[in-house]
């Protein structure tokens, strides 16, 4: 279940709450054999910024999912990890297209936002979610680091080449200096960042498990002295 740090609500007039769609499933497409991308049809009148999520209703229970869709496009993209035996995502994985689904949204205020300062996108696993709805939405010249254990679980990965200044995948499934791939780092993202940013002013901008959050937060405290870091926090919880 993902959790978000410093959540903004868009409010309903009528409920105080954020306004509810129906949308139906056009297309579930494997990302790996472990990740797939629901897209589903954009409601009439549904409207929100990159970086943005929504709240998914399945089986009686509510998760949130990061849009990884740019604001003007359509169908809606969900990117979620399958779960073996979990309350959500099996059930999610096996709807077929045409089926219905309800949500509430958009949520959260995790957005770009230009500064003098060079962007450094930071994420992990599934946390690479609104970093593509970022791109798709035009911003360009980051470094990002995607934290994986395999080179499968790049997602989105042709699309962050295209805009970024520089992409490095952090794979930490080989152990150290047994990366399958030339152009990774072996390590997690927290080592690349400590060893090989060159230390000056940064805006940070982190989305993945609670934990690389509070790990990259603290190194910048401590090594990149005037940055500002924006965070969107999730964790993997029971019943998914």
């Amino acid at each position: 279940m993902r959790t978000r740090s410093g959540s903004h609500k868009t409010r309903s007039p009528a409920t105080g709450r954020p306004k509810e769609y129906r949308s139906v499933l056009e297309e579930t497409f494997w990302l790996s054999a472990n990740t797939f991308e629901l897209r589903l049809a954009r409601p009439e009148g549904f409207a929100f910024r990159a970086g943005q999520h929504i709240r998914l209703h399945s089986q009686g229970l509510e998760r949130d999912y990061s849009l990884t869709t740019g604001p003007e496009e359509a169908p809606l993209g969900l990117c979620i990890r399958h779960v073996p035996g979990g309350g959500v995502t099996p059930a999610l994985a096996s709807l077929e297209p045409g089926e219905e689904l309800t949500f509430s949204g958009p949520r959260g205020h995790f957005a770009f936002r230009p500064s003098d300062r060079p962007a450094v996108f930071v994420a992990s696993g599934t946390g690479i979610a609104p970093f593509a709805a970022m791109v798709r939405s035009g911003v360009r010249g980051f470094l990002l680091l995607h934290g994986v254990r395999e080179p499968d679980e790049l997602y989105y990965e042709n699309l962050f080449l295209d805009a970024a200044a520089e992409v490095v995948p952090c794979l930490t499934g080989h152990g150290t200096g047994k990366s399958p791939r030339t152009d990774a780092f072996s390590g997690r993202v927290t080592a690349y960042l400590e060893s090989q940013l060159p230390r000056k002013e940064y805006d940070f901008y982190l989305c993945g498990r609670e934990e690389m959050i509070r790990d990259v937060t603290l190194l910048v405290d401590e090594a990149f002295a005037g940055s500002r870091v924006y965070a969107e926090i999730f964790f993997a919880g029971a019943g998914d």
